[in-house]
């Protein structure tokens, strides 16, 4: 049998997505293959947001800090009538999870900065200009076929497992016969690049200009940058759209000219709400935009595949070195799935209050929510049931019992490590099984025979030792006496796997858990 190179892990597509799961895979130590079919990062700034879930991931990546010093943070949001008068205002408020809530950033830099992470692992092949064409299972590994775009030549490779990422239209979803279901909106939109050439009142604010007449978004991005985007009414031309002749007329309805911005580029795009049949073939799994696509509305959309990139990334690791049984990959669908719906089902009732067109109804529309807002309490109420939804998995790869934290992400504060050095929780005690617990510790003899350390919780003011860290702002301990909880076994993730109260048994680990020690890797680029 012909011997091809085989890895742990095959890539195919290296969007946010593909470059998030190289980082975490190559910080794992195992041995990547990323395949990509352009030669270099797709030049169009396409999502605009990200929130401080998807900051937590690229911490375990080492590069949150980094990409943090290219966005803007702490923005509000304001849904304003044909006017220019606000009748919903929406300031994002941290859950904490140590970053800020929500970020706008310029896609392009962000991905420049997670490639250039990728870097700093020899065990990380990158294959620019590489398409994939085939992917054939066998019952232990999966065998690609690969074109060699910039020499006009076959090769084949060989992966424990394929992450296909490569984008809505994905080529491996195809091959693998798996329905992608939903809907496509009938109605396009164009959507406006510029550089900022002399920064105005408001250009670091999100508008949703929810006029009948023309519904327009106006986002701020950082570096420079800031976009427009409106939809193709009916009987327009979608080629007229793009010209600068159009697109100076819908700018300077804006109150915007050629002394504040330059055009970099106009296209048009449609919306799509879209879900892969299932997510996992074999020794194939589907993330991104190849799993689910929903509209732009929250900015979620490339958060989402983030996500997958992190929930995914651990469990392949564990099954890899042998932690953990192949069982658990069952989880990942079954965890992601709801989160995704919830967050479509938002960003679709969103776009429903921005693009109504019919003009009595949007006068009701911004009268009712203009008195919902002198409500006390009415805003906060609606942030939550608009906006993103909480970091929690319902049911998935947790135990079948346990206090009200199961299944929760725990909040991140800053700490004192044991030298008494301040950071945040998870560069002390991330990316690993762990049992964090406040109050006396007990015996907790499965997790510890599985080699699962114990870490305790304690108040500011107290000393830092080799087997505690201190919550200088209470955060963590507050949230455990809010959940009724003692004792947390945390997933490498850091959702909670099993939890417990006063006089509570902590539920027995996985079965098959052992844990095994990873190789060091860098944390910075």
């Amino acid at each position: 049998m012909t011997e091809y190179p085989t890895y742990d892990v095959a890539v195919i597509g290296y969007g946010p997505t593909g470059v998030t799961a190289a980082n975490l895979l190559g910080r794992m130590g195992l041995k990547v293959a990323v395949i990509e079919r352009d030669s270099d990062i797709y030049a169009r700034a396409r999502a605009i947001s990200t929130d401080e879930e998807v900051l937590r991931i690229w911490q375990q990546a080492g590069l949150a800090d980094r990409l943090s010093a290219d966005m803007l943070a702490g923005r509000p949001v304001a849904f304003v009538d044909a006017g220019g008068r606000s009748f919903i205002d929406i300031k994002p408020v941290s859950r904490g999870s140590g970053h800020p809530p929500q970020q706008f950033l310029y896609q392009p830099a962000v991905e420049e900065v997670l490639r250039d992470g990728v870097g700093r692992y020899p065990n990380v092949e990158v294959l620019l200009e590489h398409e994939c064409l085939r992917v054939l299972q066998s019952g232990t590994d999966v065998e690609l076929m690969l074109a060699d775009l910039r020499q006009d030549v076959f090769k084949r490779i060989r992966a424990s497992y394929v992450i296909a990422a490569d984008g809505g239209s994905s080529p491996t979803r195809t091959q693998l016969g798996i329905g992608y279901e939903g809907r496509t909106y009938a109605e396009r939109w164009v959507v406006i690049d510029t550089e900022v050439i002399n920064e105005w009142d408001g250009h670091d604010r999100l508008r949703f200009h929810c006029d009948p007449g023309r519904p327009t978004v106006d986002c701020p991005t950082p570096l420079g940058h800031h976009r427009w985007e409106f939809p193709v009414r009916e009987g327009e031309d979608e080629k007229q759209l793009v010209t600068d002749a159009a697109i100076w007329r819908v700018l300077r309805n804006q109150g915007i000219s050629s002394d504040e911005v330059k055009i970099l580029r106009a296209v048009v795009y449609s919306h799509h709400v879209r879900f892969a049949d299932r997510w996992r073939a074999g020794r194939v799994f589907l993330a991104g935009d190849a799993a689910h696509a929903m509209p732009p509305w929250i900015g979620q959309g490339m958060s989402a595949g983030v996500r997958d990139a992190a929930n995914l990334c651990w469990k392949l690791g564990a099954v890899l070195s042998g932690s953990l049984p192949e069982s658990v990959l069952d989880s990942y669908q079954t965890e992601r799935m709801p989160h995704v719906r919830e967050v479509t089902k938002r960003a679709v009732k969103t776009g429903r209050l921005i693009t109504e067109r019919r003009p009595p109804v949007a006068a009701l529309r911004n009268h009712s929510f203009r008195a919902a807002a002198k409500v006390p309490g009415f805003s906060n109420r609606l942030r939550d049931k608009r906006w993103i939804p909480d970091a929690r998995y319902p049911r998935g790869f947790l135990a079948t019992s346990g206090t009200a934290a199961l299944g929760w992400q725990i909040p991140q504060p800053w700490v004192l490590d044991a030298t008494g050095n301040r950071a945040r929780l998870d560069d002390v005690i991330g990316g690993q099984w762990v049992i964090v617990h406040r109050g006396r510790a007990q015996a907790w003899g499965a997790w510890t025979a599985a080699g699962v350390p114990c870490v305790e919780v304690t108040p500011a003011g107290t000393a830092a030792t080799s087997n505690t860290v201190v919550d200088t702002e209470g955060l963590l301990l507050a949230w455990m006496r809010e959940k009724d909880t003692t004792v947390l076994a945390l997933r490498p993730d850091g959702f909670v796997y099993a939890a417990a109260g006063d006089g509570q048994a902590l539920p027995p680990p996985p079965a098959g858990l052992t844990i095994r020690p990873e190789p060091h890797s860098p944390t910075t680029p």
